[in-house]
């Protein structure tokens, strides 16, 4: 009794406690608490909200912001010239021959000129009606604004009436009044010149020359009045197939880019599907170039008002109904019976689509714009592109003859995958259905077969034109794989990158691996020399060691070493894995007088082919680190030792126990001497 008396009386303390605690807290909840952030404070404070984060990917979103509304001007018919500029100290210009920006007084502020609201107060802009613009990419009223908050500096020039007017910005702040710099003839337009605000991209947060050209070039495709002129300090190229300077101008549109990006791989029908429809009833038109490569390796790039929405939306759900029904009423047509078994998953599996779209008042998901959400944008765009791709089917019987029966062969594929979703290795008798973003090799057994494991759709592009198609195969994935380590059994079996990947290697997971269905000889990890790719890394053998720890016993799973530098002289190229033998090269290969050009790769994504086949995938030039596990034995009490810490390491990293990992770090903290933040 006197023990349950002393809990008793513990329970009321502590519960006496937490009240004198949470009044405590009321007490302090006070209107001094509530923080009000003006102008351009919220942008800076949390920059996720309206560029989807501070990373690479975001920053570049800055400069899409910019070439949009130049972009925009164009489109409406007030300008037909454009440049992009990005000189030796990372600053971007970006100059049109539009209306500029209005530069007189603004109505509601009447001590601040129209430009200086747009670029210091969020959703404002003209284009929100369709006065100004009637079609356009930026409409929330927040992207210049936006990229003004985030800039160190940024320098503003309007030519309008005959004069320009010049204003800079530091950081979203007006650092000089707008003033009249000099009198102009005939010229017209904005300049924007900014560079990102280090204090929140980071340090060494820098345009990639490549990326924003090729932004450039894709404006140009997907308009065709209009000229852009590219140009890039010599300092900042260390791609040779980057131009430092081009004019940018496509006549054809987006057909042209196609079959830039096709060249010379066979296409089923060998006709390419494309055309341009007006959308009355959005005030807008739909323009498209769509064909299927033999290789099943295609894309798809859609954009609305010359936005890319890389996550698709409307426009792509239209144009993906448009082409099932289309094909599906012309099997009935030729009273083909089998193109019932048609869905649109057997069409736009290996698909590449140029698809553009002009609407009025398009409606996005979140600021960035990666995704089009409009069913009124489906069903319009559903209706122009079938009655064109009908017509296409009914002029050219013979492709799309072709072009049907490949859709079928798909089809049964599928269904036989549904059937039976146990995956063996492909014969001559039967052919099973791969994942679609799986680039299989063509050899028959899985003897010297490698599957290369990436991180990406852009690293598994130059990995698919690198390999050797007869023994090497492509995955990639997208972004960081699930903690198998931490996950529960309900969403790893509904995880669609896992079951990928289980589905291409073959022999099943947990319960039901069978070493003996492996498809592959060697599966190769290979992912960015960076942290995002150790992390990668580290999840995936995470994943091998829970799910298939036999693939690693057996001595199956590897990874791969790629070079972190690529240095050269007069002809004599040589890639170095890390600083250390960066340097022993520097006092060794290229010792002695001459410039060494020193150029570090980004990602995978961005070392060209050729350069990513000789210093990664070569099996006669490439290093490979064989991923081991021992051999554990009642007999052995080594091999069960360090089966068992094993374990434990991997539960302290990888498990559901914060606390472990925090521990290990404190433990362990003293012994690092290299930090990769």
């Amino acid at each position: 009794m006197a023990n349950k008396k002393n809990i008793d009386d513990l329970f009321e303390n502590a519960k006496d406690d937490f009240n004198q605690k949470s009044n405590s807290a009321q007490a302090s909840y006070s209107a001094r608490d509530i923080e009000v952030l003006e102008g351009l404070e919220p942008v800076r404070k949390r920059p996720g909200m309206y560029i989807g984060g501070t990373d690479n990917r975001a920053l570049h979103h800055l400069a899409a912001e910019v070439i949009d509304n130049a972009m925009d001007e164009a489109v409406a018919g007030y300008a037909d010239r454009i440049n992009v500029d990005l000189d030796e100290s990372g600053t971007l210009t970006v100059t049109d021959n539009g209306r500029g920006i209005p530069i007189d007084s603004h109505p509601k502020f009447k001590k601040k000129s129209a430009l200086e609201v747009i670029l210091t107060t969020l959703h404002s802009g003209g284009k929100f009606n369709n006065k100004v613009y009637e079609t356009s990419g930026g409409l929330n009223g927040v992207g210049i604004s936006v990229v003004n908050a985030l800039s160190d500096k940024l320098h503003v020039e309007v030519i309008r009436d005959k004069k320009v007017w010049s204003q800079d910005y530091e950081r979203g702040i007006p650092k000089s009044k707008l003033i009249n710099v000099k009198a102009s003839s005939n010229r017209r337009g904005t300049l924007i010149a900014f560079s990102p605000d280090k204090q929140i991209f980071g340090k060494n947060a820098m345009f990639d020359p490549k990326k924003l050209y090729e932004m450039a070039r894709s404006k140009a495709y997907l308009f065709r009045g209009v000229k852009i002129r590219w140009s890039c300090s010599n300092d900042l190229i260390t791609n040779s197939d980057l131009p430092s300077q081009e004019v940018l101008h496509f006549p054809g549109g987006i057909i042209d880019y196609l079959r830039t990006i096709i060249d010379n791989r066979t296409i089923v029908g060998a006709t390419i599907f494309s055309g341009r429809a007006d959308l009355n009833s959005t005030k807008g038109h739909v323009e498209w170039a769509i064909c299927w490569p033999s290789d099943g390796e295609g894309f798809i790039n859609s954009y609305c008002n010359t936005v890319s929405t890389v996550d698709g939306g409307s426009h792509v759900t239209g144009v993906k109904a448009a082409l099932t029904k289309g094909l599906k009423g012309y099997g009935e047509l030729t009273n083909n019976r089998r193109s019932n078994r048609i869905s649109g998953e057997d069409i736009f599996d290996g698909i590449s689509v140029m698809l553009s779209v002009f609407i009025t008042n398009p409606q996005f998901q979140g600021q960035t714009k990666e995704k089009l959400s409009m069913p009124e944008a489906a069903r319009v765009v559903e209706a122009q592109v079938k009655d064109h791709f009908d017509l296409f089917l009914s002029s050219d019987r013979e492709t799309a003859d072709i072009l049907l029966d490949w859709t079928i062969e798909r089809a049964e594929q599928r269904l036989r995958r549904k059937e039976d979703r146990d995956l063996v290795r492909k014969t001559a008798t039967r052919k099973v259905k791969l994942p679609g973003k799986l680039a299989d090799c063509s050899r028959k057994t899985a003897d010297d077969t490698e599957l290369f494991i990436v991180e990406g759709d852009s690293a598994g592009g130059s990995a698919k034109q690198a390999r050797n198609r007869e023994t090497q195969a492509i995955l990639p994935l997208r972004g960081k794989i699930l903690n198998v380590a931490s996950a529960t059994a309900d969403k790893l079996a509904s995880n669609q990158e896992l079951s990928d990947l289980i589905q291409a290697l073959g022999c099943g997971s947990s319960k039901k691996f069978d070493i003996s269905k492996l498809r592959y000889e060697r599966i190769i990890i290979m992912t960015d020399a960076d942290v995002d790719g150790a992390h990668i890394a580290s999840l995936l053998m995470t994943f091998f060691y829970r799910e298939m720890p036999q693939l690693v016993t057996d001595g199956h799973l590897y990874l791969a070493v790629p070079p972190l530098y690529r240095l050269s002289r007069r002809g004599n190229i040589q890639y170095a894995i890390d600083d250390n033998e960066r340097e022993m090269l520097m006092n060794s290969e290229f010792s002695g007088s001459g410039k060494v050009e020193i150029s570090r790769f980004k990602g995978l994504g961005e070392m060209p082919p050729s350069q990513l086949k000789d210093t990664t995938m070569s099996p006669s030039k490439r290093t490979l680190i064989r991923v081991t596990l021992p051999k554990a034995s009642t007999e052995d009490k080594i091999g069960v030792d360090e089966a068992k810490a094993t374990s434990q390491l991997v539960e302290q990293l990888m498990g559901r126990k914060p606390e472990k990992r925090f521990n290990y770090i404190q433990k362990n903290a003293r012994f690092v001497d290299d930090i990769d933040v």
